[in-house]
């Protein structure tokens, strides 16, 4: 992967290819998010927030981020745009003292009626992640966390947290056997909507989508009772087709100053992604 990723920063570096990736992100500074949350919002989406930031590397950095995170919410607040907003919280942005940090954030998204959902390191350390999330429950029940469908892990991780209440958004992950991770990510939806939790999905596939949309039929689950999520700017033309279909669609917006190294990231992680991006761009012209 490395190898590939190398290749990609280096065409990224190129004027055509920024300006490719720099259409996938809401802009860098907070004003850029709630101003493109306020045209989802106008449209009837509910909206996903991710701040791209580097790591925290020292205590002021790690400071710096869970003011961030708080200022992006009150500033949702003061824009209306707050309640029902989910915000995506990743471990090494917040730093240490993370339980300290992330208490934070989910204090102040409980007084503007936002959620948190805590995103998997880098690292890939699945164990601190659920460690952390189950240490926030205690005190904010409706945080929620993603797991990576790619992980063996993950359908016995969904099985664990398939409680009432319980928000669990299952990703594909970085594996690269793809015919696996559909699989994997198959059964992991069946253990999700057949419990009594909350299950997000995350998927641009419409084969997914449509294995979902089955599975909850299957399973007695009202649109209400779990959502289908996707990225700004990919495939518009079905996000707006399921939500009038009456699924529940939350659209994920990006911003943030470190938005080029974690697109080239992604990319790397699975390249078809890059034919997705490309093709949705070309299709919103």
């Amino acid at each position: 992967m490395r190898p590939l990723r190398d290749t990609l920063t280096l065409l990224s570096r190129s004027a055509p290819m920024r300006r490719v990736l720099r259409q996938l992100v809401a802009g860098e500074r907070v004003d850029d998010v709630v101003r493109a949350a306020a045209g989802l919002a106008a449209h009837g989406f509910p909206v996903g927030i991710d701040l791209l930031a580097a790591p925290a590397r020292t205590e002021a950095e790690a400071f710096a981020a869970v003011a961030a995170y708080r200022t992006l919410l009150d500033r949702l607040a003061d824009a209306g745009l707050a309640a029902g907003t989910d915000v995506a919280v990743r471990p090494e942005v917040l730093g240490e003292p993370l339980l300290g940090g992330a208490r934070k954030v989910c204090r102040t998204a409980a007084r503007v009626g936002a959620t948190v959902t805590v995103e998997q390191p880098a690292s890939g350390d699945v164990d601190a992640t659920l460690a952390l999330v189950a240490a926030l429950r205690a005190e904010f029940p409706d945080v929620g966390v993603a797991l990576r469908a790619g992980e063996p892990r993950t359908e016995d991780d969904c099985r664990a947290l398939s409680a009432t209440g319980s928000r669990v958004r299952l990703e594909r992950g970085g594996a690269t056997d793809v015919a696996e991770v559909d699989k994997s990510y198959v059964r992991c939806l069946k253990v999700l909507l057949a419990g009594d939790g909350y299950p997000m999905i995350a998927t641009h596939d419409p084969r997914l989508v449509e294995i979902a949309a089955a599975l909850a039929s299957r399973y007695g689950r009202a649109p209400s009772t779990y959502e289908i999520q996707m990225r700004d700017g990919i495939r518009v033309p079905e996000q707006r087709r399921l939500a009038a279909r009456g699924e529940q669609v939350r659209v994920r917006l990006a911003y943030g100053a470190a938005w080029h190294g974690y697109l080239v990231g992604r990319v790397a992680e699975r390249p078809a992604d890059l034919r997705l991006f490309l093709t949705s761009l070309v299709s919103r012209r």
